[in-house]
């Protein structure tokens, strides 16, 4: 693979994964959505569906890594590392297209993010939509978290290369799309399941500079953990699979 087909697979598979993860956060979230208060059941199949589309699309330009925890994982394994920057490069410029998509499928919704003057109800705080927001602050906990729920998602990715029928048929995707869903609902309680650093970072990024009435803050002094955790888990998780494997 090229650095040039590289790039832009991982520009657009994870601008796709993004548009369907924060959009359907949005949609749960924002007042007048059809789909608003729907669920974290909702949210998690709808990061899940995120990535099988994601992934589908750049697989033949990048093989549709999407997540530096994923890239950094696979290089830690094999050893192989010139390519890693592109990779990241493209999974970040991604990420930020794919948040600023979100904003403007729901442009309406955003910009009547104000108080309702019929009910009383306060403008909604909209970073949830774009980056994760843990529900305890507890650095060293929420910082556990992200590792282990990044570890249970790359060690499984890696496995799954060792299982021949799985890259035969074509379904590797569609587990690891069903492995998110599965991690949403069962890990994503604490801080929200970021494992992935651009996946928090450029969304977040973009939240920052987005003209949204009464948006709130980005909390960047919680921004680290997002970032961290799921590039450790990544590194982990690659040195686990080298040595057990």
């Amino acid at each position: 693979m090229s650095n040039g087909d590289i790039f832009v697979g991982e520009v657009i598979g994870t601008a796709i994964l993004i548009l369907f993860g924060a959009g359907v956060c949005a949609a749960v979230t924002l007042r007048h959505s059809k789909a608003r208060a729907a669920g974290w059941v909702v949210i998690a199949f709808g990061w899940g569906f995120g990535v099988l589309a994601g992934a589908y699309t750049a697989a033949p330009l990048s093989g549709g890594q999407l997540n530096p925890a994923v890239t950094i994982g696979i290089a830690v394994d094999t050893g192989v590392w010139d390519k890693v920057w592109v990779y990241l490069l493209g999974q970040f410029v991604g990420a930020m297209l794919g948040a600023l998509l979100t904003y403007l499928v729901y442009l309406a919704q955003f910009q009547a993010n104000v108080r309702d003057e019929k009910s009383g109800e306060e403008p909604t705080p909209t970073l949830g939509i774009f980056s994760t927001i843990p529900e305890i602050r507890n650095p060293v906990a929420n910082l556990i978290t992200e590792i282990i729920a990044t570890i249970a998602l790359v060690l499984p990715i890696l496995a799954f290369g060792l299982t021949k029928g799985l890259g035969e048929s074509g379904t590797t995707v569609l587990i690891v799309s069903l492995l998110v869903v599965g991690i949403g609902l069962s890990l994503g309680g604490p801080t929200g399941y970021a494992i992935n650093p651009t996946r928090d970072l450029g969304p977040r990024i973009v939240h920052t500079f987005l003209p949204i009435p009464n948006k709130g803050t980005s909390d960047w002094g919680y921004a680290w953990i997002p970032v961290a955790g799921p590039l450790i888990g990544g590194a982990l998780a690659g040195v686990i699979y080298n040595v057990a494997f």
